[in-house]
């Protein structure tokens, strides 16, 4: 019996159409705005300036910021650059740069991105700073973390969570679009939010925090003397207060209802979602208004 070996060329067929389409594509997609990627990491060193203030700014990227038992201040930038070639990326990457001295008193970095519309580009920030240094962060697109600082804390971002731990110091943040969440800090905390839930946990000192829509959790261990201020538009508000308090409470709520854990002594409701007392001997403000939606206190 003899065998017979077919080749009717189906194989080399295919095998040319497949090169056929990947050279087409590679083609196609060859001048596509953001479709090559070039990264490199870049480490800065410099001295901690007297005044111990410190500025970020980082446009579009993340920005982590932690306290550590150190002198100096050190930043690890990694670039992160997206353009229609191989060699355009790595040109945008070249071109990113880290800008770093004084202003005044303040030692400042910037992040300098030059801006395309057919390229884009980012720079992730880990900066490591003394505990002591009281820091200021502006970041427009990215999300912001500091954590374990002893100094006061300001931190300013349009698209971008930020998140806080373990701060022992004033702190001031804002933010457009994203969420708040602070956990384990002691001073006043002012925190604004547009679009975003608040998150404080374990907090002790002054709470003054509203946003526009959204949820407000907070959890006190000490109360500050300046109390709690807390508000929003259309979301739910729960605040937790320790065992022993004094303090004088005014809740308002236009559209939902009212959930009251507490004794409260000379209780008084005006109208409905409406409820005033006192907690202990009283003194201490605590404000809390929704317009939709309801107020727990626990």
């Amino acid at each position: 019996m003899s065998v017979r070996h077919r080749d009717d060329g189906l194989a080399g067929s295919s095998m040319g159409r497949e090169g056929g389409f990947g050279s087409l594509l590679r083609t196609l997609l060859a001048g596509v705005p953001w479709s090559e990627k070039a990264e490199r990491e870049e480490v800065l060193h410099f001295s901690t300036p007297a005044s111990e203030n410190f500025r970020i700014h980082n446009a579009n990227g993340r920005t982590s910021v932690i306290g550590e038992d150190r002198s100096d201040i050190e930043v690890r930038a990694l670039k992160t650059a997206r353009a229609e070639s191989a060699e355009a990326a790595t040109h945008m990457l070249d071109s990113i740069r880290i800008i770093h001295g004084l202003d005044g008193d303040v030692a400042e970095i910037e992040v300098d991105i030059p801006s395309r519309w057919n390229r884009r580009g980012y720079v992730n920030l880990t900066v490591r700073v003394p505990r002591s240094l009281s820091t200021e962060i502006i970041a427009s697109n990215g999300k912001v973390g500091v954590r374990n600082l002893c100094g006061t804390v300001r931190a300013r971002s349009s698209n971008g969570s930020v998140e806080l731990y373990d701060i022992k110091g004033d702190i001031e943040i804002s933010t457009s679009n994203a969420r708040v969440c602070c956990c384990d800090t002691e001073g006043k905390l002012v925190a604004r939010s547009s679009n975003g839930k608040i998150e404080l946990t374990n907090h002790c000192g002054s709470i003054d925090a509203s946003t526009s829509n959204g949820l407000i959790r907070v959890s006190i261990n000490i109360l500050g003397r300046e109390g709690v201020q807390l508000a929003t538009s259309n979301g739910r508000i729960v605040l937790e207060l320790p065992d022993e308090v004094d303090a004088d409470v005014d809740i308002r709520v236009d559209n939902g209802v009212i959930r009251n854990d507490r004794p409260l002594c000379k209780a008084t409701r005006e109208r409905s979602g409406q409820l005033r007392g006192r907690l202990g001997a009283g003194g201490c403000p605590i404000k809390l208004r929704t317009s939709n939606g309801s107020i727990c206190l626990r």
